[in-house]
């Protein structure tokens, strides 16, 4: 198949070895200053790609992320920090890695080659048709990632996709495609640069967008978030100060034996 990589495309900068530090610092920020308003063209994209997501989550099904690489890596990352952050269960939003949980440290060689693994692995933690799985690969040729979605479309599963590449047989395969081009990269292929940053972002959009939409955020504020340390203590002590007009001494009580902010806000107004 033919189509403009554009991920692949020669950097609009060049003699990189030549250039002082503070010329090369300017210079990838020139590039990463492109991508916030890239990432806004895709707004229509994210909010039927989160719409979907929302109406599957509210009927018991679960998120997947699935990637190789650096794609990989920032699926488990957004998918690892949605239980500390808005209190839900660690298999709701699942991060698959082409390779296992040792590619997110290493390669794994050819792992992002097979066109069975990925399935597998959605298997491996029982992909119902309740479910919704996002494929990421700037690229948008990843055969572990596209080989997926067209396995999931067979199944009547609901899939989406983050890609850099319009055209490209990923976004050809998902039903929900979010394609944000952020053209070449600073360094001619290196797509853990703009294309890594715009993936981040997305991710957070959509994890973000999905979990308030579920009821996991109050006014602007995380009072479903695990206490895990002392900072997010103090926090959640602070939030129910804010809320409730008391000393900290107070609602640090609360907090501690009611486990969130929510838990403790709802006890003490109903006292």
């Amino acid at each position: 198949m033919n189509f403009n990589k554009t991920t692949e495309q020669s950097s609009n900068y060049n003699h990189l070895e030549k250039m002082s530090i503070n010329e090369l610092l300017t210079n990838i920020n020139n590039e990463d200053q492109t991508i916030a308003n890239a990432v806004r063209k895709t707004i229509p994209s994210v909010e039927k790609l989160v719409e979907q997501i929302v109406i599957k989550l509210q009927k018991g099904g679960r998120l997947f992320y699935i990637g190789a690489g650096t794609s990989g890596r920032l699926g488990i990352l957004d998918a690892s920090e949605c239980p500390p952050t808005f209190g839900v269960s660690n298999d709701l939003v699942i991060g698959l890695i082409a390779g296992g949980d040792n590619a997110i440290r290493q390669a794994v060689e050819n792992a992002e080659d097979s066109i069975k693994q990925g399935w597998n692995d959605l298997q491996n933690n029982n992909i119902t048709d309740k479910d919704v799985v996002i494929g990421i690969a700037a690229s948008g040729t990843t055969p572990y990632v596209v080989s997926t979605l067209e396995k999931c479309n067979k199944n009547n599963i609901t899939t989406g996709c983050i890609t850099m590449n319009e055209g490209s047989p990923l976004a050809l395969v998902a039903k929900y495609p979010i394609v944000c081009v952020v053209g070449p990269e600073f360094v001619t292929g290196s797509s853990r640069m703009k294309a890594g940053t715009t993936q981040k972002l997305l991710l957070n959009m959509i994890s973000t967008t999905t979990m308030i939409k579920l009821g996991k955020v109050k006014g602007n504020k995380m009072v479903d978030m695990q206490l895990s340390n002392t900072k997010l203590v103090n926090r959640g002590t602070r939030m129910i100060m804010e809320e409730l007009k008391i000393d900290e001494k107070l609602a640090n009580q609360l907090l501690l034996k009611h486990g969130s902010v929510r838990n403790a806000v709802n006890a003490y107004n109903n006292e």
